[in-house]
């Protein structure tokens, strides 16, 4: 027997298919890709939390949590603030939307 499977169509932010608000919801996209970004630098640098420490001073619990995927503890500033560590430039640009209120976005080169 064959059930039929229910497929929505994602908005665009899991988060608020999740049911967060829009602001939650853009809020801990912004800060799940804040993460992943820091978890692919240490991918990229092949980093384990001994050598994040001695090469960027920072702290191996924080290694170690990222790369368990743990991301939950970390506020977008101490996101940005690693970034900033791993020798990466952080610009933030504001521009008017067209919108009733402005959404948050990230993009990386």
């Amino acid at each position: 027997m064959h059930e039929k499977i229910k497929v929505e169509e994602s908005s665009g932010n899991v988060f608020l298919d999740m049911g967060f608000s829009e602001e939650e919801a853009e809020r801990e996209q912004l800060r799940s890709y804040l993460a992943c970004h820091v978890y692919s630098i240490f991918e990229e640098l092949k980093l384990t939390p001994a050598k994040a420490k001695t090469r960027f001073g920072i702290d191996a619990d924080d290694v170690s949590r990222i790369q368990d995927g743990d991301f939950h503890l970390f506020t977008v500033p101490q996101l940005l603030i690693l970034l900033k560590r791993l020798k990466r430039n952080i610009e933030i640009r504001i521009t008017p939307s067209n919108e009733k209120v402005g959404h948050l976005q990230v993009v990386s080169t």
